[in-house]
């Protein structure tokens, strides 16, 4: 297998390009990206046979800012015949040398509106192909997390790349995209923004300490209360901090306290902050700053924050603030976790998330 495919947010196929072959070369794997705009995919073209695995077992998944998912191809079917696609799909992969045991199967699309359309025959032929998948011996009885993961993912009518992905090491979501539901009570769509990022960043079993019941906040830029709407549906309390008017209906729970003031001058009546979000529109290199400072006087103990990207140079912004901002609390001594990520709900900007492991025994 010499192929590795990704998926992305469509019209930034070039930054996941870039990303993914700087990946490659640190650990001295060599080929090239072949992209399209607006395919919502990249192929990574490996010069060496297994090294499409070797990719996708040492990238760790979560570094990845531009990728929702990322498997190794084993194979893939250009005109499958429309009365049997199983009959060709089963012979070609009886031909293949390594195919690891998988414990679950995802027949899936990019994220286009053209590949969208093929979603509904997608769901339709998973059954037929789990069932002939099990018969073969290359899919366990019965789903099991923990095993690798049987992609299929079709770009066309009779047009789809097939391989595997490893469970430990993947999206565990569908498509690489959490499924949410906008609340109807919520101020803005935005409040989506920060549920996926809680999806994405916060392992579920941690969310009960780490999102807990009581927990102190602050909302840098809240209006109208997007993302405070989702830290005081958690039972926190929150410093909204903005300008601009936020929605009654939060400020009617009695867990808000709107301070009508810049953000980049807020100081937080409090120092026991748990929770740092913040969404302002601002320069990603200014927001960055901001969010160190904050993490380095021990103002709270984790920040959820979006970078707005420019319209050209994008990846090599990202890295530079990210770069600069691992830098600025290393020379402050702070020890953390930070992880970035092109989220389903951002559009030109990513969100990050710092964990400052300073303060971890303080949860």
């Amino acid at each position: 297998m010499k192929q590795v495919m990704l998926y992305c947010r469509a019209g930034f196929e070039k930054e996941c390009a870039g990303e993914i072959q700087d990946k490659a070369s640190q650990l001295e794997v060599y080929g090239f990206p072949r992209l399209k705009n607006n395919t919502g995919y990249v192929l990574f073209e490996c010069y060496q046979d297994e090294d499409a695995d070797k990719l996708i077992k040492q990238i760790d998944f979560q570094a990845l800012i531009f990728a929702r998912q990322m498997f190794a191809v084993e194979a893939e079917f250009i005109d499958l015949p429309k009365d049997d696609r199983i009959s060709p799909i089963l012979s070609q992969l009886s031909a293949i040398d390594y195919l690891p045991l998988c414990g679950d199967l995802r027949i899936e699309t990019p994220d286009t509106n053209e590949a969208k359309e093929l979603l509904k025959f997608c769901r339709k032929f998973t059954v037929p192909l789990r069932q002939a998948l099990r018969g073969k011996g290359l899919l366990l009885a019965k789903d099991n997390a923990k095993k690798p993961v049987f992609h299929v993912c079709f770009i066309a009518p009779g047009h789809c790349y097939m391989g595997y992905s490893y469970s430990q090491n993947n999206s565990p979501f569908f498509m690489g995209i959490p499924r949410l539901k906008f609340p109807s009570d919520a101020p803005s769509r935005s409040t989506l923004k920060l549920e996926e990022a809680f999806h994405v960043f916060i392992p579920r079993e941690e969310w009960e300490t780490r999102l807990a019941s009581g927990m102190w906040a602050v909302d840098l830029g809240a209006c109208p209360g997007g993302w405070t709407y989702q830290l005081v549906k958690r039972s926190m309390f929150v410093y909204a901090v903005d300008n601009g008017m936020m929605a009654e209906s939060l400020m009617e729970t009695g867990q808000v306290k709107h301070h009508m003031e810049d953000g980049f001058k807020f100081e937080p009546p409090r120092k026991n902050v748990t929770w740092l979000v913040c969404d302002m529109i601002e320069k990603p290199s200014r927001v960055a700053q901001l969010m160190g400072e904050w993490l380095i006087s021990g103002w709270a103990k984790e920040a959820i924050f979006n970078l707005k990207l420019p319209m050209k140079g994008r990846y090599d912004e990202v890295l530079e603030d990210i770069e600069n901002l691992k830098r600025f609390l290393k020379e402050h001594q702070v020890k953390f976790k930070l992880q970035a990520k092109h989220l389903y709900h951002d559009r030109e900007e990513i969100t990050v998330h710092v964990q400052s492991l300073s303060h971890i025994s303080a949860y």
